[in-house]
């Protein structure tokens, strides 16, 4: 009897683990495997030692959706961090932009501390490191989600995918800097390089204003070549020095950050006044590294690394790998701008004339790309104020099973059907009747000439072009019913140009 409840709560425990993004069935500790204890390459080390770095070293990581690249950055012996290795990313999920709750497949952006109680030796997807989503900035705002890792294994279901070798280097360099002392490591993971380019390409995607909040951090990085300390104050991040890790919600912005971040704005203004279009990038669902789709993979970016292609074994969605992404303009407010909402002009002959009477019918718009209609899982709010946030409460995991999702790719049209607001797919236009029979339409001009009154200018069923005159002659009740049998046979004719006139 004592039984029944361990195994009530073993089975509740397999049930929120099937239920998570990533579900890595390893935990952390014990177990045989001597992955973990791999060590690094010494064509790596090597490269330590011409950059004046040692093993020991802290590192820094940061991570690169639209890029498909993870950095690792090594802090050398004058303090300052500079670029060890760029792997490829071999697979992430959904689209750009932060994770907002369990099940979207986002994989999260924003900055994490990974600890040595992040790292999983002996996880499922050969070796891992959990992200720590949600941080303290995910909370603030509501998110919800857990087990987002970087792993081996190239499916993705809101994670970074990588190779195992890939991986296997990652974890060693890791082990290493932890072995030297470093406590944590900090995890940059960004939707895109943060360059005044991307900022004007994307400036109306809602998520900017999270994108520019993330931008902050990255110019610290960048200007300063230093781990950013960052807190959260409300619902943004906070990035600085040593008061910014004290808390403060102002802390003082380095001379050298301040001169980037107006430079780049600068930039950014530039490009929108020289045309730059707004876009925003759609995924079927998340993205590769073109390292591992094509034939002859270039290997100057990764030299360090091996030069053929490596045998990915099962890849998540390989169909929406090879659709690739599509870039969709978009007006201030981030709606498409969509070649439907122009009429293509009508094709005429030499003389002028429309030689179809239907031809009006014709003119219609060219027709959108479906995958203009695709939407991410989730479309991030834009990020509320202090006072709007201390009335947050954190939103219940959706039950959604990661596993049925990637059995099920009608599930993606569904989660992929609304991307800018629209609830369902355009409808098709209505069915058209049928065209008048040759043999009517060629027997009315010869009774309309025989008419003792000479109406041939004002009669509207005599115009081609279906113009709507023909709607007015319609609707003459008390004419019809004195007619001769020649009018009332003419009123009883097909009307296809009234019609193609209500089209138009």
């Amino acid at each position: 009897m004592a039984k029944r409840p361990v195994l009530a709560a073993a089975s509740g425990l397999l049930l929120a683990l099937s239920l998570a993004a990533c579900q890595d069935g390893g935990l952390a500790g014990g177990g045989g495997s001597t992955r973990h204890l791999q060590p690094i390459p010494q064509k790596t080390v090597a490269l330590m030692s011409t950059k004046g770095m040692s093993p020991g070293d802290p590192i820094l990581i940061r991570a690169y959706k639209k890029e498909s690249e993870m950095e690792v950055w090594k802090r050398g012996s004058d303090g300052r961090y500079a670029l060890l290795k760029t792997f490829p990313i071999c697979r992430w999920s959904g689209q750009l932009g932060p994770k907002v709750r369990e099940g979207d497949r986002q994989a999260p952006e924003g900055f994490y501390a990974i600890t040595p109680g992040l790292m999983n030796p002996n996880s499922s997807y050969y070796l891992s490191f959990d992200t720590g989503f949600p941080n303290a900035f995910d909370r603030a705002n509501g998110r919800t989600g857990r087990y987002l890792m970087v792993h081996g294994t190239c499916s993705s279901a809101g994670c970074f995918a990588m190779t195992d070798e890939a991986i296997a280097e990652i974890y060693a360099i890791a082990r290493e800097a932890f072995s030297g002392g470093q406590r944590a490591f900090q995890f940059q993971s960004y939707p895109f390089r943060m360059t005044a380019q991307n900022i004007a390409k994307y400036r109306n995607d809602p998520n900017m204003p999270f994108w520019k909040n993330l931008k902050e951090g990255s110019d610290y990085f960048e200007a300063l070549h230093d781990e950013p300390k960052v807190g959260v104050c409300g619902t943004r991040y906070v990035f600085g020095g040593s008061d910014a890790a004290a808390g403060s919600c102002s802390p003082r912005v380095d001379p050298l950050v301040a001169e980037k971040r107006s430079k780049d704005e600068h930039e950014v203004a530039e490009l929108i006044g020289k045309g730059t279009p707004a876009v925003r990038v759609v995924y079927q669902d998340g993205g590769q590294h073109p390292f591992f789709r094509e034939t002859a993979p270039s290997t100057q970016l990764f030299a360090e690394q091996q030069t053929r292609r490596p045998d990915l074994g099962i890849v998540s969605r390989p169909e929406a790998i090879a659709a690739g992404p599509e870039e969709v303009p978009v007006d201030a407010k981030g709606r498409p701008i969509l070649v439907a909402d122009a009429k293509a002009p009508e094709a005429k002959p030499a003389d002028g004339k429309s030689s179809d009477p239907r031809s009006a019918r014709k003119g219609a718009a060219a027709k959108p790309t479906a995958l203009a209609y695709a939407t991410p899982a989730v479309t991030p709010a834009p990020i509320p104020t202090k006072e709007a946030a201390q009335s947050l409460a954190p939103q219940p995991a959706a039950p959604v099973t990661v596993a049925s999702a990637e059995d099920d790719p009608a599930a993606y049209r569904k989660l992929l059907g609304n991307l800018f607001g629209n609830s369902a797919p355009p409808t098709a236009p209505a069915a058209l009747p049928p065209p008048a029979e040759p043999e009517t339409v060629a027997s009315a001009p010869k009774k309309v000439a025989a008419h003792p009154h000479p109406a041939k200018a004002a009669d509207p069923r005599k115009a081609a072009d279906g113009h709507k005159p023909a709607e007015k002659d319609a609707h003459k009740p008390a004419a019809s019913d004195k007619a001769p049998d020649a009018a009332a046979k003419r009123a009883t004719l097909p009307s296809a140009p009234r019609v193609a006139g209500v089209a138009n």
